[in-house]
């Protein structure tokens, strides 16, 4: 891209070795580890890669599984091939010999070497923070020394990087003397210091007879160190050659030749925290909705299919292969408009978080932990606060309060949703796509079920205590069998089951149209409901997961300065976290039956869906998992404009799981979008991990 533009490439593929392996050397540090190199490659190892314990702290962090490693705080990761499981055994076992590390452990097993490589996979992401929480940003990105050096040099770039009072988590390829680190170099308030690091730097690893860039190349951060690592001479045959190719100067310009001061162009230079407008807290980004959306550094992971490792982002991007709409792209939209060159009512910024599912998925799998979703929430906040909103935000984001109205008359509901004219007419009013069919109220909801059934069903004397069952507003009106599922799981426990006095909502359909008052309005009625059942020990157990993820994640950050919010968090649970906590509990044997199971995204991104995964394993069950988002998203795929998108997200994942299920197959999912687009699409319906449990 310097001298010239590559219009077409030839590969040639070389074929995978027939039989590999993981073998995982644990050292003092990291430096140390760098020390064994020589031992390492020895055994002609295909991949060396150098992990730090902080960046394993940091996976952890993330409430992400790390499998178990050797003793130590630095390891490398030695993947070993051969032409079949005995040869590349052999091989570790060499290597295992030879090598100086404190502890080892040789992983045969594929999927327990691909969650440690995950760590490694992830890393440019992770380090984008460091151990403090503080950002961490590119520009001395992967400086490569002769292996040989890399010890000696990992532990002079350590004290340098004392001298500067900077933190960063250093992770690499070892086996090739290049390293990667992202330091929290205080770009916005004394980017000074960010040029006199550097260029201590460039002289520490030329030093140790090393290269500025081992890997990614100079350009506007590194070209003007160039001086520090060659004569005037060479650089000057530099700039010959590019004159040959580029005599106007037109590629890349002010990288390599004639560079640009590597402090010049800093987006960051002078940025402040952006002014709270009444939002979300947060809290882990100190507060700062700058912070937040900077966490993106374009890593890119939401530009790739990961439902084969079973990711669920970026539903969107999948379905349009635009870039402006992954992650990263709305990322780089919302980092514009907090340093002020858009404003949030731009049409840029609405084009580009149009397409947003707020499934969350961007949540859990972007190694940054970018949350694209409380994002979008907030920019719609920002938007449209005292202002006109769309109709669907008024209809849809405020559909808690019509459904109390309409449980009142589910009949005459039902009738009205199945005249063609009516219903379009309908839809249209409310700013929802015409071609989607209307969800069918239950004759009658579960708290009016509860009033006069449910409670003589109650066991009279707990053995095992009081549960509160959260019974959410499309629970309530659409399907209260599931409730009444949950209610004599509980009491077959030993539990006897309670409800809030009144119906209260977490305030979800609120938040995603970014109506943050009209949540926290009614978050702080649910804390009036909650809070003297949380507060004598008692727990929540959620049964809509886009509700339990709600009442987990957004109430702390909605009401921050509410000493009952976190404790009611804490104390919400899932219906599989709730029962594998249950000592005794054993579930039933179910070897005969065949389920498809979509995850809510939300319970994938916010909540965990292992928990659930475990009880459909002890149960015998054939079981397909979906990856991938099912499309509708609460109101998203009932918007306008957004049907198409829907059903296309859907055929990721749920319509070809759903087309290709055996004739005996039970379709299981917990949310109710997720069954509402099966059955819309698929006329498949969904059940209930309580109802399964049940044998319903």
């Amino acid at each position: 891209s310097t001298c010239g533009v590559l219009l077409h490439a030839e590969v040639q593929l070389e074929p995978k070795p027939p039989a590999t392996l993981l073998v995982v050397l644990g050292y003092l540090d990291l430096a140390t580890a760098a020390d064994d190199i020589a031992a390492v490659v020895s055994v002609a190892p295909v991949a060396v890669e150098g992990i730090d314990a902080r960046l394993v702290d940091m996976v952890r962090a993330h409430g992400r599984r790390v499998p178990d490693l050797p003793r130590g705080q630095g390891w490398l990761f030695v993947e070993l091939a051969g032409g079949g499981p005995s040869e590349a055994r052999a091989a570790a076992d060499r290597l295992c010999r030879t090598a100086g590390a404190l502890d080892v452990r040789v992983i045969e097993d594929p999927g327990a070497a691909a969650a440690l490589w995950r760590i490694r996979a992830d890393g440019a992401g992770l380090a984008g923070r460091t151990r403090d929480g503080q950002p961490a940003w590119p520009g001395w990105e992967d400086a490569a020394v002769p292996p040989a050096r890399l010890g000696a040099y990992l532990r002079d770039f350590d004290e340098l990087m004392g001298e500067y009072k900077v933190d960063g988590l250093l992770y690499g390829h070892i086996g090739d003397g290049c390293m990667h680190v992202r330091l929290d170099l205080p770009l916005a308030g004394a980017p000074d210091r960010f040029r006199a690091f550097l260029t201590d730097a460039a002289h520490l690893v030329v030093r140790h007879g090393g290269s500025l860039s081992g890997e990614h190349g100079d350009g506007r951060a590194r070209s003007e160190l160039l001086e520090i690592m060659y004569s005037p001479e060479v650089r000057a045959v530099f700039a010959g050659f590019k004159a040959l190719f580029d005599p106007a100067g037109v590629l890349n310009p002010g990288v390599l030749v004639q560079p640009r001061p590597l402090d010049a162009d800093l987006r960051l230079r002078g940025l402040g925290p952006v002014a709270a407008a009444g939002g979300f807290a947060f809290d882990g980004d100190g507060g700062d909705l700058s912070t937040a959306v900077h966490r993106c550094v374009g890593v890119g992971k939401c530009r790739a299919d990961t439902g084969v490792a079973g990711g669920f982002m970026c539903p969107s991007y999948l379905a349009t292969a635009d870039e402006k709409d992954t992650t990263r792209g709305r990322a780089r939209v919302l980092q514009e408009v907090v340093r002020g060159e858009l404003d949030w009512s731009a049409p840029a910024v609405a084009e580009s978080l149009d397409l947003c599912l707020s499934c969350r998925a961007c949540g859990s799998d972007c190694p940054a932990g970018v949350d694209m979703a409380t994002y979008k929430s907030e920019t719609l906040y920002r938007r449209y606060r005292g202002r006109l909103r769309p109709r669907d935000h008024y209809a849809l984001g405020m559909l808690p309060r019509w459904l109390a109205g309409a449980t009142r008359l589910p009949r005459l509901v039902n009738a009205a949703g199945r005249l063609g004219p009516l219903r379009r007419w309908g839809m249209r009013a409310a700013g929802a796509d015409p071609r989607r069919a209307v969800p069918e109220l239950a004759t009658r909801p579960f708290r009016r079920i509860w009033r006069t059934e449910s409670s003589r069903q109650q066991v009279r004397a707990p053995e095992a205590g009081t549960v509160m069952l959260w019974v959410d507003t499309f629970t309530n009106a659409f399907d209260p069998e599931i409730a009444q599922a949950a209610v004599t799981l509980l009491n077959s426990l030993g539990y006897r089951v309670v409800l809030p006095e009144r119906q209260v909502c977490c305030g979800l359909t609120w938040i995603s149209t970014g109506q943050l008052d009209g949540a926290r309005a009614r978050l702080r009625r649910t804390l009036d409901q909650l809070d003297a059942h949380v507060g004598a020990g008692g727990l929540v157990i959620g049964l809509e997961p886009s509700c339990t993820a709600a009442l987990r994640a957004d109430l702390p950050e909605l009401l921050p300065d509410d000493a009952r919010a976190r404790p009611v968090a804490a104390a919400v649970r899932t219906l599989a976290e709730f029962l594998l906590a249950q000592p005794d509990w054993c579930p039933p044997s179910r070897p005969e039956r065949t389920i498809v199971v979509q995850p809510h995204c939300h319970h994938y991104s916010v909540l965990g869906f292992e928990p659930d995964r475990q009880i459909f394993a002890r149960m015998g069950m054939n079981v397909t998992e979906i990856a991938g988002c099912c499309g509708l998203a609460g109101n998203f795929g009932i918007q306008q404009g957004q049907y198409e998108i829907s059903v296309s997200v859907a055929g990721n994942g749920l319509l070809p799981a759903l087309a290709g299920a055996s004739s005996d197959a039970v379709f299981v999912a917990d949310g109710f979008s997720c069954r509402t687009q099966a059955a819309q699409l698929a006329a498949g319906r969904g059940r209930h991990l309580a109802q399964i449990l049940l044998g319903h």
